[in-house]
């Protein structure tokens, strides 16, 4: 019999070391899930060691777009807001932000990535699932869960 492998709904204690280590808040080119913007937030807050907001954007493999700055699309003003709240609530309480945009051909593996260079206590992956595909989120929230060294916040659970 195949058995759900379910996270305890409290988080351990961080150890010290954790504490020292930002929150890296990210999605992958859609809004944030509120409820994820919330949890990132209060973490950084908490903690005092910064905030991270990264949007990975997918990259299509056309050498000549990037060269002629055509792959550097501007963001809706829905997208905008849903990316600059965090950095600016985190901020107002004090706590560094910082916000990157990582373009790649495979934005699940540069996400992973970019946890392994900035070493987060905490990963929040939060994108808005009404608006990615069921398939699309399962198979990042998957791959994201496999792949990060790090406590891992998820909108749903793990699911």
């Amino acid at each position: 019999m195949l058995g759900v492998r379910r996270r305890p709904a409290i988080p351990p204690d961080l150890t010290e070391h954790d504490r020292s280590r930002p929150v890296l808040l990210a999605t992958i080119d859609v809004p944030f899930d509120p409820a994820a913007t919330m949890a990132a937030v209060d973490a950084a807050i908490e903690s005092g060691h910064g905030l991270i907001v990264a949007n990975v954007v997918e990259l299509p493999p056309l050498p000549l777009s990037v060269v002629m700055g055509y792959d550097q699309l501007d963001y809706t003003e829905e997208m905008e807001r849903s990316l600059s709240e965090p950095a600016h609530l985190a901020a107002s309480f004090g706590v560094p932000a910082e916000r990157l945009r990582v373009r790649s051909p495979r934005p699940v593996e540069a996400l992973l990535e970019v946890a392994r260079e900035r070493q987060p206590g905490l990963l929040v992956f939060g994108p808005d699932r009404a608006r990615l595909s069921k398939r699309r989120y399962a198979r990042a929230a998957r791959a994201v869960r496999d792949g990060a060294t790090c406590l891992l916040w998820l909108a749903d659970g793990g699911d």
